[in-house]
């Protein structure tokens, strides 16, 4: 049994992982325009049912912020077949659970009930698409919730209010610089004709993936869709995504933020980044590794070794990126000082470990072991319904194709320590960077 064991060991790791990833991978697109992928997956009687929109927050037109966020409280309002409060007291009733989300890039609704309830919900999914009904009462109510969201999850938030005026400085022209809840000054003037104007532009099949995951065969989905999705009318005249584009960035931005309420100071440095584009996803590969290697790993990583156990001036070190979107992202580095060090001198300490990665080069040992964990956990995460789902859907809605989502596991693995190394030259540009010091008082950044 130990030596069944190893072998399948060796065979997932040997393995391409884009033959894993794409063997239960079904695609098809309606007459309509809507696009459909199928996720294969019969350990359980169980599936997802996801319908994305290619529409989010960076779509909004200028002073309606929030809207994107907005409208999808309100698809839960009802339509005439499915009154207020319907959709979910069903999908509860047959043992499912359901949510919604938005985002930059996208809004995506979703539910998770039995397999052979995949009718019921895509019924009731596709209903909503266009026969949304709204009253006046409707949108004031919601736009009070959302106004309680923010306040909760922002204005009583000293770090989320910090990094609204990070990425507000973070993008000169983009909408990636506003919120995705929106300015409160904005959302209270927010109105029905607004909501409905946004949702018979965007709610539409050839604005919409549909994702399905679990327990199904792609015909049998196919067949549902054709039934449900197949006679709601496109929007002809829907055209391409155009946003605000991101001028050149000439300046470095530094931004000092205090507020009693912090508990601890820190400093973060982002920089604007590119994304993963389609066919094109070697740079953004490099970057993922880049951050793992710089902060990822905790103290085995380059900033935790150096700033928290060698030098012991910081309490946390940690970078990320993030590939998946529209447009240009970000890559960020944070340290949180140890209790003496001043930001000032934390930041100078972050500096010089990453211009001594610079000299220094990768570790390629470092690398192997780092790709073998992004290996394994790509394989663990296959057993995630909902993860699995959801990065197709994320992928597809940043402009990504199905064929990039299947190649990536394989492309991280065959980046080399030269192409890391480059992709941080052209990223670690001070002139496209935002610098905070967030801290309880402004005598924290220089003690």
């Amino acid at each position: 049994m130990r030596r069944l064991i190893t072998i399948l060991s060796l065979f997932l790791f040997l393995v391409p992982l884009q033959a894993l990833a794409a063997g239960n991978v079904t695609t098809f697109t309606l007459k309509n325009g809507m696009q459909a992928v199928v996720i294969e997956d019969h350990r359980a009687p169980v599936v997802m049912h996801m319908v994305w929109y290619r529409v989010g927050s960076a779509d909004e037109q200028p002073g309606k912020s929030g809207i994107a966020h907005l409208l999808e409280h309100l698809m839960f309002k009802g339509t005439k077949r499915f009154g207020p409060g319907k959709f979910s007291a069903i999908v509860a009733a047959n043992g499912g659970s359901e949510n919604a989300f938005t985002n930059y890039d996208t809004t995506a609704y979703f539910q998770r009930v039995a397999s052979d309830r995949l009718g019921m919900v895509m019924e009731m999914e596709a209903d909503r698409m266009r026969g949304l009904v709204l009253t006046d009462n409707d949108v004031k109510t919601e736009r009070d919730v959302v106004l309680e969201e923010r306040a909760m999850r922002v204005d009583n938030n000293p770090g989320a209010l910090f990094t609204e005026q990070r990425r507000a400085a973070q993008y000169l022209n983009h909408h990636y610089g506003i919120p995705i809840i929106g300015w409160r000054q904005e959302v209270e003037k927010l109105t029905r004709e607004d909501a409905l104007a946004f949702y018979r532009k965007f709610y539409a099949p050839n604005n919409a993936i549909l994702i399905v995951a679990g327990d199904v065969y792609p015909d049998e989905v196919r067949k549902l869709a054709e039934e449900y999705y197949g006679p709601i009318a496109p929007t002809p005249d829907l055209g391409p995504r155009n946003r605000p584009g991101e001028p050149p960035q000439l300046a470095e931005r530094r931004l000092r933020f205090s507020d009693p309420r912090i508990s601890q100071p820190y400093v973060i440095r982002t920089y604007l980044a590119p994304e993963r584009n389609p066919g094109d996803q070697r740079q953004a590969a490099a970057l993922t590794l880049l951050a793992e290697l710089l902060g990822g790993s905790g103290l085995n990583s380059v900033l935790g070794q150096k700033l928290q156990l060698e030098q012991k001036v910081a309490l946390n070190t940690s970078a990320f990126y993030d590939g998946v979107s529209l447009d240009k992202t970000t890559f960020g580095l944070l340290v949180v000082p140890a209790k003496g060090v001043s930001l000032g001198d934390a930041e100078k300490a972050m500096d010089k470990a990453v211009a001594q990665f610079l000299k220094e080069g990768v570790d390629r040992k470092k690398l192997a072991s780092l790709k073998n964990q992004i290996r394994a956990s790509q394989i663990y995460g296959r057993d995630s319904l909902s993860g699995l789902a959801r990065k197709y859907g994320d992928a597809l809605t940043a402009g990504l194709a199905v064929k990039d989502v299947q190649e990536w596991p394989d492309i991280l693995q065959s980046i080399t320590p030269q192409e890391i190394i480059d992709a941080a030259h052209k990223v670690f540009d001070r002139r496209r960077a935002v610098t905070g010091w967030v801290m309880k008082q402004d005598s924290e950044a220089v003690k």
